[in-house]
């Protein structure tokens, strides 16, 4: 007898340790939505990053027409894209991975396994640094000494000094940065000059989301990899960006809508030479640890969610002292309640 798609959710609100700034404003905490499949049979989570701007009642309605459908739990994974209605990305994000991890618990395999993706790599993840002073930005780096890979928020005043006054307190790190759209082509321009002198691995979404063939521009004035983020929404952003000459591309979950298309996005950035990055939203364990079973394509992490709130509900990913990922050896994506 086919299972019926009977499902609940549940809201959580999760604590920031230190208010997070970006270039188009601060925040102290974050709202998340848990959803269960019926008998705990899979769960799936949906996270709204505020300045997505997307009504919790739409994500809500999207997860009620799913449990009111007469189309039983697709058993395969061709069957989950026909199975999920319309809705905002970050729902259906949360109904695809609980489906997923259904599949996978029901084969008795971790979900990388089920996608058929390879073991995901020892990589360490990105520990992120909101905007702040520079002192402030240096204190931060050095209190996680052991931390290889920082990223720094930028796109306001003074953000040579920040990143100068973090280079200098951790001269041995690799340096993410990140404008979160907040620069200008001209102000890109300048910056590199300075930029390329403090030795860094990436340059995070320079410029607004819409300003691809600037974007290309800025990439053509440096070897830096620029890589877009806010840009990356649908395939076609891939191949505009491509055509760009942008070299790299950050991946979320929540922005994409599921597992199944980011995967399908990374594959095709792969296949036109682009990086890639995974990254994330504010979110718990359980979405981080969904995005962390494609691990095994990526270039770079950017999963330091749980290592950014302080009440994650989870038990998933783990991370060790110098940042570095790895998976729980369960099946399905391997969350479990705390």
């Amino acid at each position: 007898m086919a299972e019926k798609p009977s499902l609940t959710w549940e809201m959580l609100t999760l604590k920031l340790r230190n208010p997070f700034r970006l270039s188009y404003g601060a925040t102290e905490e974050r709202k998340a939505f848990w959803i269960r499949l019926a008998n705990d049979a899979g769960w799936g989570e949906g996270t709204i990053p505020p300045y997505y701007r997307v009504d919790p009642s739409a994500m809500t309605d999207c997860w009620k027409r799913a449990a009111e459908q007469d189309k039983p739990l697709p058993d395969s994974l061709d069957g989950i894209a026909a199975w999920i209605p319309d809705g905002p990305a970050p729902a259906r994000c949360a109904l695809e991975i609980a489906l997923l991890d259904r599949l996978a618990k029901k084969q008795g395999v971790p979900m990388y396994r089920l996608l058929d993706l390879p073991e995901p790599k020892d990589l360490a993840t990105c520990f992120t640094i909101s905007i702040d002073t520079p002192d402030a930005m240096a204190k931060m780096a050095k209190q996680i000494a052991d931390y290889p890979l920082i990223k720094l928020k930028l796109g306001s005043d003074d953000d040579e000094s920040r990143v100068r006054a973090v280079r200098e307190a951790r001269p041995d790190a690799r340096l993410v940065v990140d404008a979160n759209a907040g620069w200008s082509v001209d102000e890109a321009l300048r910056n590199l000059k300075w930029l390329e002198k403090l030795n860094l691995e990436l340059i995070e979404q320079p410029l607004p989301r819409e300003q691809i063939a600037a974007m290309g521009e800025v990439q053509k004035h440096t070897p830096i990899p620029i890589v877009a983020d806010e840009s990356v929404q649908t395939m076609d952003d891939v191949e505009q960006l491509s055509r760009a000459g942008v070299r790299g591309i950050n991946l979320k979950l929540m922005k994409l809508g599921g597992v199944l298309p980011a995967l399908r996005i990374c594959k095709r950035g792969r296949e036109l030479g682009m990086k890639v990055m995974l990254g994330c939203m504010i979110e718990t364990s359980l979405g981080i640890t969904a995005m962390a079973h494609l691990a095994g394509l990526a270039d770079w992490l950017d999963l330091d969610a749980p290592l950014l709130i302080t009440n994650d509900p989870f038990d998933g990913i783990q991370f060790d002292r110098n940042a570095k990922i790895s998976l729980p050896h369960r099946p399905g994506v391997g969350v479990v309640k705390k």
